[in-house]
């Protein structure tokens, strides 16, 4: 086995670590957090200029056909700089919805525009927070005659996406994904939701008599639902792993230039167990996200285990690396004019975004009872 990633994708990943850093996505996340803007759409429309949104898109739906450890480099970049675009919901979910289940017209209408950044996607499938289980088919949304009513929240970007993939059921219980656009008045409401992490937007969304397409015409089961979440988890790891990888990196330069008693504070033992735990956490968290790539691209078999462990990992070091990143920095840590809150707001916003850490621990139980040889590699 080669966890590797080829070197196409870590020069793209070098290149949108500078594009990010020259755009400055720190300064634009503060902009939305002090609600100037619900997204940094400055930076979401250099995002569909460079192609990024339409990386891993077939070429004859106007991507570049680029393999998905693309894809993680790009989501890694993008948690490292904290970046407030509606990546994660456009690219991960709805456009892989459409490209998993839609027919070739949905296909050919929807994704060189979600590819170009021109429209942006959701996926809303969670019904309030009942259950942490994102396989969970619920059903209590009905399309009749074509029409959608009911509602979903909390859906992340919710606030500004134009369309929606919402799963509901036909007049005959039968549950499917339909592609719902958001523009309709009277017949679709939202409702921003004040969350942990403003520089994230989350909505519900109210349909009344919503117009709704079904996504293709083949039947549509509880493992569709779960391979989609799986396949999507695993860039959502790779945002969690740059967000940590960030927060170590902040950590790190405060305690050497910060100065007490006339040394470094990084030259304190308490420090630089602090900092070595860390370390090994992200790196653990790097293993198990490389896995993750390896068996989305390679080996679906082993899928359910890699994307547990890994969102589990990269989701668990991205909390303790923030959290301690304000401790790290101290009385300065805990302002407003630092930084350390905003990945703080992010881990937090992530970690529910992606299904509870209870929930991936019972996956990987499941996994392993399924395939026990796996316990032995």
């Amino acid at each position: 086995m080669n966890f590797e990633f080829s070197q196409e994708a870590l020069e793209i990943g070098e290149e949108a670590r500078k594009t990010l850093a020259r755009h400055d996505a720190l300064a634009g996340a503060r902009r939305v957090l002090d609600g100037e803007t619900g997204h940094d759409e400055a930076l979401w429309r250099l995002v569909g200029e460079l192609g990024w949104s339409a990386a891993c898109l077939p070429e004859q739906y106007g991507g570049s056909g680029l393999s998905g450890e693309v894809l993680c480099m790009l989501a890694y970049e993008l948690g490292r700089a904290n970046a407030s675009v509606p990546f994660a919901s456009s690219v991960y979910f709805a456009s892989l919805a459409l490209t998993l289940h839609g027919s070739e017209a949905q296909r050919a209408r929807w994704l060189p525009k979600l590819g170009s950044g021109e429209c942006i996607g959701t996926l809303a499938s969670v019904a309030g927070f009942a259950s942490t289980d994102p396989f969970v088919m619920p059903r209590d949304m009905k399309v009749e005659g074509g029409r959608l009513a009911g509602e979903r929240w909390p859906v992340p970007d919710g606030d500004c996406a134009h369309l929606a993939i919402v799963l509901a059921s036909d007049e005959h219980g039968a549950p499917g994904l339909y592609a719902v656009e958001l523009d309709q008045a009277g017949s679709v409401q939202r409702e921003r939701l004040p969350t942990i992490d403003p520089t994230r937007g989350y909505a519900r969304l109210r349909f009344d008599g919503a117009r709704a397409e079904r996504l293709g015409d083949a039947p549509f089961a509880q493992d569709d639902l779960a391979t989609l979440w799986r396949r999507a988890s695993v860039p959502l790891a790779f945002e969690a792993l740059g967000g940590a990888q960030a927060a170590l990196d902040m950590s790190v330069d405060y305690a050497k230039l910060r100065y007490a008693f006339g040394r470094p504070i990084g030259s304190f033992q308490a420090i630089k167990h602090k900092l070595a735990n860390l370390y090994i956490g992200v790196e653990l968290a790097r293993s198990n996200a490389y896995y993750a790539a390896w068996a989305l691209m390679s080996d679906a078999s082993r899928l359910a285990l890699a994307v547990a462990s890994a969102q589990l990992a990269a989701t668990e070091a991205f909390y303790e690396c923030a959290k301690e990143n304000i401790q790290v920095h101290g009385g300065f840590g805990v302002t407003w004019e630092a930084n350390c809150h905003l990945y703080l707001r992010r881990a937090r916003a992530l970690s529910a975004t992606g299904g509870s850490a209870s929930f991936w621990k019972e996956q990987i139980v499941g996994a392993l009872e399924a395939r026990p040889d796996l316990v032995m590699e």
